[in-house]
């Protein structure tokens, strides 16, 4: 589905289904140099399991017209401002990683209008080490080697997502190729990694919240480790899930996190 927002054309995926605004609506956001394709299973289970879903691709990021935004903030903006554009008052809203940054920001923000907060893959801070910020501005695509090697827990994770066969680590670093190259834009990666790096909002958003809040986090997970959670986790007074994957979680152990979601959402 194809949306105007701020007037320029975005993409969201809706699972196969018509997205329906009076139905409970849950709004699924994406990392750093990825697109909607991430949450397809997830997207498609709560599509067809009375829910209408609005499956992000972020400004810059595949079919949403850029340019990138270079800010949580700017980007918390842009998914409450996705809501006006779909004629939805309240909805849940699902981030990963730099994604589970603007849904805790755009919650703060507009506290009112979500109703559940779940922050995939995520920690608070999100520092970014110089090294990878560097190599993402000179090397972007040594870059994504790297970030791919550190994403799953075995070095042979089993291939389950999106369907049996498929080759975990090698999908993933053609995704973010793909969505490096798509738009042209050289410094999208550098872009991404520098939001997450800068915001420093995390705790004052927490504060404002008045849903419930879950963190899924992976027990194998090198990028966001689950000890970089404790004072977000106490912050939001949140439930913590915990699956056996690492980064990349929803590839890694799709039916654990549709668990912990489909847990979150009742």
């Amino acid at each position: 589905m194809k949306l105007t927002i701020d007037g320029r054309e975005a993409y969201v995926y809706t699972g196969g289904k018509a997205f329906d605004a009076s139905l409970p609506c849950i709004v699924f956001i994406h990392g750093a140099l990825n697109d909607h394709s991430v949450w397809t299973l997830l997207a498609r289970w709560f599509a067809h399991h009375g829910f209408g879903v609005l499956a992000v691709d972020l400004p810059g990021h595949m079919r949403s017209a850029g340019p990138a935004l270079s800010s949580v903030e700017a980007l918390a903006d842009w998914t409450l401002a996705l809501l006006d554009a779909a004629g939805v008052k309240q909805a849940a809203l699902a981030g990963h990683s730099m994604g589970s940054l603007i849904a805790l920001e755009a919650a703060g923000r507009a506290p009112e209008r979500v109703t559940r907060l779940v922050m995939l893959g995520t920690a608070y801070p999100m520092a970014v080490p110089r090294a990878l910020l560097d190599l993402s501005i000179g090397a972007p695509l040594k870059a994504i080697d790297r970030v791919v090697g550190f994403s799953f827990s075995t070095l042979a994770a089993k291939p389950s997502y999106p369907g049996p066969g498929v080759w975990l680590r090698g999908a993933g670093r053609q995704l973010m190729r793909l969505v490096l190259q798509h738009q042209g834009d050289a410094q999208l990666f550098h872009n991404d990694f520098a939001a997450c790096d800068r915001y420093t909002h995390g705790m004052q958003a927490a504060a404002l919240l008045r849903c419930p809040a879950h963190l899924v986090l992976a027990r194998g997970d090198q990028m966001t480790p689950i000890r970089a959670t404790k004072e977000l986790a106490a912050a939001l007074k949140a439930r913590v899930h915990t699956v056996p994957a690492g980064h990349f979680l929803m590839q890694e152990c799709p039916d654990g996190v549709l668990d912990a979601l489909r847990q979150a959402m009742h």
